[in-house]
């Protein structure tokens, strides 16, 4: 008898409850966050491109393509961000319905393609959720109650989030609204916020600048009365302690663009990375 409760028991526990929750395969790091929060304990969620690790030029891993296969649905950015996942479902055989979360988004261009870094903005972060909440509502028709109880709950702090944000950037004077960034990941940010984020004269990022360099991008602070540099590919700090003593710019902090930190780190969430970012440009503009 106790032998037959205990396997009763067991049978309870067991993944019998965890075999019935759907299988969702997100991209990368941020959409992952978005589906984690629609998703809940209703979910069993894989994310490709993990923490830390740049979606841009990821490599598939060979159990990729198994979790694909194992997946209902795979959630993807979009705006051809994952180039390299098309092959990657096709060769995994997957008859996973594929959601592109940034779908019913105007996409700006970055040079003569989309720019794909549409979560930028929180309004169009709003969007992302609203897509997934309705894929996964029409997955699990059984949980759709659950998934837009727990959209319409996360999209709240979004919209406290997004009036934070604006909050931040009023107070910064119009005219101090321009950052130097080697970032091209802040265009929709800018759009949405008002903030102008301009490429440095002259600097490539596959190599330290040279004298020349500098130079330019000394001249070019002083033109257009820069108040900030976010130089990521500047590691010199002696080159960053120039440029701020010749200029009077604030050297602003790393500004983080195309997926979360890990739990450590300073952006584990989509929120935590949007108040990092506000944080940092507003501490380096604010004066």
């Amino acid at each position: 008898m106790r032998f037959l409760l205990l396997l009763a028991l067991l049978l309870m526990a067991s993944p019998l409850h965890a075999a019935e929750r759907l299988n969702v395969v997100a991209s990368f790091s941020i959409l992952a966050d978005f589906v984690r929060n629609v998703g809940g304990d209703r979910i069993d969620l894989t994310t490709l491109v993990g923490p830390d690790s740049d979606v841009h030029v990821y490599t598939p891993a060979p159990g990729d393509a198994k979790r694909i296969a194992a997946a209902k649905l795979v959630i993807v950015n979009g705006l051809g961000l994952e180039g390299w996942l098309p092959r990657l479902v096709q060769s995994a055989g997957s008859k996973a319905e594929v959601v592109t979360a940034s779908a019913g988004i105007a996409p700006l261009k970055l040079g003569s393609a989309a720019d794909p870094h549409a979560w930028q903005s929180v309004p169009n972060a709003k969007v992302y959720v609203t897509d997934i909440a309705n894929a996964l509502a029409v997955a699990d028709p059984d949980d759709a109650e659950f998934f837009r109880g727990q959209a319409r709950a996360y999209l709240e702090k979004l919209e406290a989030l997004d009036r934070e944000v604006r909050e931040a950037v009023a107070k910064i004077p119009a005219e101090r609204r321009k950052v130097i960034s080697t970032h091209d990941a802040f265009g929709y940010f800018a759009a949405e916020y008002g903030v102008q984020f301009i490429a440095p004269l002259g600097v490539s990022t596959e190599t330290e600048p040279s004298a020349r360099d500098i130079a330019a991008i000394i001249g070019q602070i002083k033109a257009q009365k820069i108040p900030a540099v976010f130089l990521e590919n500047i590691s010199d700090d002696r080159l960053i302690r120039r440029i701020a003593a010749e200029t009077g710019a604030q050297v602003g902090g790393t500004l983080i663009s195309d997926g979360l930190t890990g739990e450590k780190g300073p952006a584990p969430t989509y929120i935590d990375m949007v108040r990092h970012n506000i944080k940092a440009l507003t501490s380096a503009l604010d004066h």
